[in-house]
């Protein structure tokens, strides 16, 4: 299992377009990937679940994946939260 935290800079947060682009990339892994704010954890793969989060800009996320292409799902989706705009 890997983890990392992350601060979201995307200024809608992750929320519509963004979380959905998440969403779509998150679903092409076949490892489980979480998604934890504050005492609250979602599954990634879950549009809902994730736009229920609520996560804002400048709040902190902490991504989990765990299978066996964890690694390569955590760099991809640090990537989409880099480079979504």
């Amino acid at each position: 299992m890997l983890k990392e935290r992350v601060v979201v800079q995307l200024k809608t947060g992750l929320h519509a377009r963004p979380a959905a682009r998440f969403v779509q990339t998150a679903s092409d892994f076949r490892c489980k990937i979480t998604i934890e704010k504050g005492n609250n954890i979602v599954n990634a793969k879950s549009i809902m679940g994730i736009m229920a989060l609520g996560v804002d800009q400048g709040e902190e996320i902490v991504i989990r994946t765990d299978g066996e292409d964890e690694k390569a799902a955590l760099d991809t989706l640090l990537e989409i939260l880099a480079s979504i705009e």
